[in-house]
C-alpha cells in the first residue's frame, strides 16, 4: 500500500517565543499540538510541486529574516477552529512566496499567516474555550528566521527535513 506523504514549507514559532500559543494548544486541540508545533505555513503541499526547485530556491534565497504582526484569536469554519490571523500588510511574508513561486513559474495565489491554535480536522470550539482563548496575552509580533521543509507520513507526526536560514540583517 502506498504511503501518504505531504510536504510543506513551514515558518516555526521561535521556542522562546511560543509558550502562550503552546499551552493554548495543549489545553484545547491536544492531537494538532502532538503532530506538529505552532507555526505559519509558508507553501501548502499543492503549491510546492517541483520540490528540487524549491530546495534550490532556498539554498539561494537572498531574504532577511520575516517578521509578522498577528491579530486578535479568530473563530474560523463554522466556529470549529481558532486561528491568529495576520495583521497588517505582511509584505515580507508574502515577498518570500513571490519568489518560490517565481521561482516554480506558477501563478502565485494570496495566502494570508495565520497560526492555527485550534485544527477543526481534531477539535471543535465552544464558547467557553473561545471566551478563555480570547483572554490569552499572545505575541502581536513575531520574527521567523528559518524555513523549514516538513513532511507527514500518513496522517503521523510532522518531522523537519532540511532548513533554510534566512539572513538577519
Amino acid at each position: 500500500m502506498d504511503k501518504s506523504i505531504r510536504q510543506q514549507l513551514t515558518l516555526f514559532v521561535d521556542k522562546k517565543d511560543a509558550s502562550e500559543i503552546e499551552s493554548v494548544r495543549k489545553k484545547f486541540n491536544p492531537r494538532q499540538q502532538q503532530l506538529i508545533d505552532s507555526h505559519v505555513t509558508l507553501c501548502r503541499e499543492d503549491e510546492i510541486t517541483s520540490i528540487n526547485k524549491v530546495l534550490d530556491t532556498l539554498q539561494n534565497i537572498d531574504t532577511s529574516a520575516i517578521i509578522i504582526q498577528f491579530g486578535q484569536a479568530t473563530r474560523f469554519d463554522n466556529n470549529k477552529g481558532v486561528l491568529l490571523p495576520a495583521s497588517g500588510d505582511n509584505e515580507q511574508f508574502h515577498q518570500l512566496r513571490k519568489k518560490i513561486f517565481t521561482a516554480l513559474n506558477i501563478p502565485e495565489r494570496r495566502h494570508e499567516p495565520h497560526i492555527t491554535l485550534m485544527h477543526p480536522r481534531n477539535s471543535n470550539c465552544s464558547d467557553e474555550s473561545f471566551e478563555e482563548i480570547k483572554s490569552v496575552s499572545f505575541p502581536t509580533s513575531l520574527k521567523f528566521d528559518t524555513v523549514s521543509l516538513i513532511e507527514q507520513i500518513d496522517g503521523g507526526q510532522w518531522r523537519i527535513i532540511k532548513r533554510f536560514n534566512l539572513m538577519s540583517h
